[in-house]
């Protein structure tokens, strides 16, 4: 299975996954169709599959026009979600899987940045080394998405499940979001060695034009302040030893940064 990273509107990615051997395409969360086309006439694909992790239009708004297109394709979205999904025809629970390219992945529920966000994990295989999540807006490179619709304990818990799974894991979040978090997490967690060093080599990239997108889990848990609500440097920023008010109040930090 190859991964595409495409760029679309001002700072979001979509994601294509393409099956060399069947020349089948599926796409994470579709900002907009025109990338998504160019794409797959490039690679001669057919658009089999359309992975939606929440209901917002930066990354359903692609849904009907590709389905014009394809429209055998299946849309797969949250069964909280159902309704704001353009085109969803599968409902998607925590526990579910979802199949493509010979490579089954698992389906976590994790509400916080809206009621119905969900995440897909690929897990690593003897091909694979490296499991890949597509988390939409719940974790960002250095960063965590907004609670729009969410409380911070289902934010917790829900990064909980993301920060469980193995350190090689590759993070596709759906924006360029990571220089501007890390400038936030350093006035949180400045004496962080790590952080300083990575907020360098992404303020290098950037200047390059380069992505950010995907980093590696066991970074996010070094140098994310949205991961590290139990540590101690975390906790005395915000003036708490609780883990959900930690959390909350560095997000509330965060939102006025």
């Amino acid at each position: 299975m190859n991964i595409y990273r495409l760029s679309a509107l001002s700072d979001n990615y979509i994601f294509l996954l393409h099956d060399e051997a069947t020349q089948t395409a599926a796409v994470v969360d579709p900002a907009e169709a025109r990338p998504v086309l160019q794409k797959l006439t490039d690679l001669g694909a057919v658009l089999t599959a359309i992975f939606n992790t929440h209901h917002h239009s930066d990354h359903v708004g692609g849904n009907r026009q590709l389905l014009a297109q394809f429209p055998d394709a299946t849309v797969y979205g949250s069964a909280a979600d159902r309704g704001r999904i353009p085109g969803q025809q599968v409902s998607l629970n925590e526990g579910d899987t979802v199949e493509f390219a010979g490579r089954e992945a698992q389906v976590f529920f994790v509400p916080g940045h809206t009621r119905g966000h969900i995440a897909y994990y690929f897990p690593p295989t003897e091909a694979a080394q490296t499991g890949e999540l597509f988390c939409g807006d719940t974790l960002f490179a250095g960063g965590c998405g907004r609670l729009f619709e969410g409380t911070p304990a289902q934010m917790v818990d829900s990064l909980t499940k993301l920060r469980q799974l193995p350190d090689q894991t590759r993070i596709w979040c759906a924006h360029e979001y990571t220089l501007k978090n890390l400038k936030f997490a350093l006035s949180v967690d400045g004496q962080n060695a790590a952080l300083q060093q990575r907020y360098q080599q992404v303020a290098i990239a950037r200047q390059q034009q380069q992505p950010t997108v995907p980093s590696l889990l066991g970074t996010e848990k070094q140098t994310n302040p949205f991961l590290r609500w139990d540590g101690a440097a975390l906790q005395t920023a915000a003036n708490s030893s609780d883990p959900v008010q930690t959390f909350a109040r560095i997000r509330g930090m965060k939102d006025r940064f």
